[in-house]
């Protein structure tokens, strides 16, 4: 383990790119694997097409350091509810967790989805993720019970939502 470092690299967040989307689908093997086996975190990768670069980078967040990225937020403000913004998928390098850089990253966005106009974020994830379920308690969400079948036939979902 490592000191825990204040306010980690808050300075080093900048706004997604399309580029970006290789270096996060090359990053998510490791980054999962204390979690995952080499083929489900192949197929995380299937979560985060080149689309979400394409058409959500303008509010997607990169978090770079010292030693490349340290962490990434893709993001969106939702198209058919105006006053909502929505979280889609968040991946921090395992050496940097407890630093901060998930904090920081949903900050930036909870400020950047406040300043346009959105009174709400909202997320999801697995009942089976409790690291994210108590980080999304920890930032202020809502939580929600397990919604059955949310993302189809045996595919439940924890629903998270945060009145900014």
């Amino acid at each position: 383990m490592h000191p825990r470092r204040k306010d980690a690299a808050v300075g080093n967040i900048r706004r997604a790119r399309v580029e970006d989307h290789e270096a996060v689908v090359r990053t998510m093997p490791e980054w999962w694997a204390d979690s995952r086996t080499p083929e489900q975190a192949r197929q995380l990768t299937l979560l985060l097409p080149r689309l979400f670069f394409e058409h959500f980078s303008g509010t997607s967040l990169v978090m770079n350091g010292d030693d490349g990225m340290d962490g990434f937020l893709v993001g969106f403000h939702s198209a058919d509810h105006p006053d909502e913004a929505y979280i889609h998928f968040v991946g921090v390098d395992p050496k940097r967790r407890k630093d901060g850089v998930a904090r920081a990253l949903y900050e930036r966005f909870f400020e950047e989805a406040a300043a346009a106009g959105r009174t709400k974020v909202k997320a999801i994830t697995s009942p089976a993720n409790t690291g994210s379920i108590a980080f999304h308690r920890a930032m202020g969400f809502d939580v929600h019970e397990p919604s059955p079948g949310h993302d189809g036939p045996g595919q439940d979902r924890v629903r998270f939502e945060k009145t900014l």
